[in-house]
């Protein structure tokens, strides 16, 4: 093979390469904005500030009854009509009950993902054993506990730790199971 062409050849990998790795990059980029978005709109949501949004509601089944179709339809009034008489009565809007916070729940620390036994022996060194003590640390105590994790630094944040331990010391395992797969698994 002549010496032009396997240039041309090593170039045009060499291009495939550096493209490939800008890609890459681009879309860490885009994941890693994407989660700050997602923790900023869960933390809003949980705020309840204004103008955050609720997980939306599943519609009924399409052959459950329309909670309005006993009633009969009215004939339309004419637009002189009386306003007293075109008042429509709605049915009263169910009034939500409180939320009964959950009971705290004393796990093992190995039960959140990502978390192995060698990981696990670390932080019981720092004197870390139990979900709860994961999910009440503050950002800056989570910020300085990952520091002090040596080799697994960067781990609490890239395997969602906290928000873990939220959910579990909480007792969604629901909630848990849907955002990080089974329990246990």
């Amino acid at each position: 093979m002549e010496p032009t062409i396997i240039l041309a050849l090593l170039a045009l990998f060499a291009l495939v390469v550096v493209f490939g790795i800008l890609w890459g990059a681009s879309l860490k980029r885009q994941r890693i904005a994407g989660e700050q978005q997602l923790v900023a709109n869960r933390e809003a949501a949980e705020k309840g500030a204004p103008g955050s949004t609720t997980p939306p509601t599943a519609p009924p089944p399409p052959d459950a009854p329309s909670p309005l179709a006993d009633e009969p339809v009215a004939a339309a009034a004419p637009l002189d009509a009386n306003p007293a008489a075109l008042a429509i009565d709605l049915p009263p809007e169910p009034v939500a009950e409180p939320e009964v916070p959950a009971t705290p729940v004393a796990m093992e620390i190995t039960q959140l993902k990502g978390l192995g036994p060698k990981l696990a022996a670390t932080l019981a060194e720092l004197g870390f054993t139990r979900v709860d003590q994961i999910a009440a640390l503050t950002p800056t105590e989570a910020e300085n506990l990952d520091a002090r994790l040596g080799a697994f630094k960067g781990r609490m944040a890239r395997d969602r730790w906290i928000e873990q331990a939220k959910l579990l010391s909480a007792g969604d395992t629901a909630g848990y199971e849907a955002a990080f797969g089974k329990l246990g698994g």
